[in-house]
């Protein structure tokens, strides 16, 4: 990921909301969101912070994110966008449900795939790696390892928050998916990852590259 004139950017705007409590915490959850998107989002991407952007006033709460194809010679405009929404729900009648949401713009994104001659023969969707959330600062850890297989070509996903075990694994099974991944204290300091074959229930200890020759094998 390349992140374009960043840093000066947020320099500007804590010296320009100094006095601004709000502004300051705004500042700090934007770095957060940009440091998150540093571990995790591909080398290809190229993440720029606009401070012009403006999305859904009334009911976006926090960051919003519009996506372009950096593609040359294809759609300039935006094909997804979306944002940090804390009670939007709240008008369907469920109060205190917060969230983030994204739209995408079917017609643009198959304007630029087929200006890019990017339509594949065949894809298939379904999660291959099911990273097990055991809590904040190994669902960050693992975040590095999603990148990694995804840009291996296999499809992962992490479960977006601690819930306990027996759902998660409920998660995976419901869906089919035919390894979990568990990363907890002792395999962040052995550099391992507990790797569980749904299907034929045996359990191991791998590397990231291992763990990629065994999925794409």
């Amino acid at each position: 990921m390349r992140f374009t004139e960043t840093q000066p950017k947020l320099e500007f705007l804590k010296t320009y909301l100094s006095i601004s409590e709000i502004g300051q915490k705004g500042i700090a959850e934007v770095s957060e969101v940009l440091e998150t998107a540093q571990k995790l989002i591909s080398n290809k991407t190229v993440l720029e912070l606009d401070l012009t952007l403006a999305r859904g006033l009334n009911y976006y709460t926090g960051a919003i994110f519009e996506v372009r194809s950096n593609i040359e010679g294809t759609l300039s405009s935006s094909i997804s966008g979306g944002g940090r929404y804390d009670d939007l729900t709240g008008i369907f009648g469920m109060k205190d449900v917060s969230g983030v949401g994204i739209s995408f713009g079917a017609d643009r994104i198959y304007d630029v795939l087929q200006e890019a001659n990017l339509f594949p023969e065949f894809t298939s969707d379904s999660t291959q790696v099911f990273f097990v959330n055991f809590g904040t600062e190994e669902a960050n850890y693992c975040l590095s390892l999603v990148k990694q297989l995804r840009e291996a070509g296999i499809n992962t996903e992490l479960y977006p928050d601690k819930a306990k075990m027996q759902k998660q694994m409920t998660y995976a099974n419901n869906n089919s998916i035919p390894f979990v991944a568990m990363v907890g204290t002792q395999e962040m300091e052995s550099g391992k990852i507990g790797v569980k074959n749904m299907v034929t229930g045996e359990q191991s200890s791998l590397s990231v590259s291992e763990l990629i020759a065994l999925v794409n094998g």
